[in-house]
């Protein structure tokens, strides 16, 4: 029994294991940044456009060989897996607009799959471009669906005057890593499809 300023061992014990032992074996909030990866839902709805950025995993610029891969490897699925409206390769990220088509069953095609293949394959060769190994991409990646043509043609724009933001050409068409579908009337370009 506990009489005065005395405390038997086992609630000295109850405490600390309830208590204080599990605030010392917490990762610092340091740690947990870079433990937490977001894994947040992509949201599609059938026909929308999507405005698409992922960066590289590290500072250092693409060469033009690898750029020329990448655009190749994001060209590789238009008109099978998606609709690729426009897609510009930076020397350390890409913005793409495209529309997912759907499968044989009737189903868009998922962005997380759409990425997941372009960067894993776009990895692939750039690795083997660069004789290295490892990962070339950032994990996560930013997009966006659209939800109007006016939305559509600013983000469009965004992507043809990146290189020209950037300093690496004086206009848009001079950039050797731009790619724009060409436009067959506005429907080419619909984002509501």
């Amino acid at each position: 029994m506990w009489h005065g300023h005395s405390c038997p061992w086992h609630l000295i014990l109850f405490l600390f294991l309830t208590l204080l032992l599990p605030l010392t074996l917490m990762p610092s909030a340091l740690d947990r940044k870079y433990e937490y990866h977001r894994n947040l839902p992509h949201y599609q709805k059938a026909g929308r456009a999507v405005f698409v950025t992922f960066c590289k995993a590290n500072r250092l610029q693409f060469p033009p060989e690898a750029r020329d891969a990448i655009l190749q490897h994001c060209l590789h699925d238009h008109g099978k897996r998606y609709d690729l409206l426009a897609a510009v390769i930076m020397p350390d990220h890409v913005h793409l607009l495209l529309t997912p088509l759907r499968d044989e069953k009737g189903w868009p095609y998922s962005l997380p799959t759409i990425l997941k293949l372009l960067k894993g394959t776009s990895a692939r060769t750039v690795n083997k471009i660069l004789n290295s190994s490892g990962p070339v991409w950032q994990e996560e990646s930013f997009d966006h669906v659209l939800r109007s043509q006016e939305s559509l043609d600013e983000k469009l724009e965004y992507i043809r005057q990146n290189p020209v933001r950037r300093g690496l050409a004086r206009r848009p068409e001079d950039y050797k890593w731009l790619w724009v579908e060409e436009q067959q009337g506005s429907e080419a370009r619909s984002v509501c499809g």
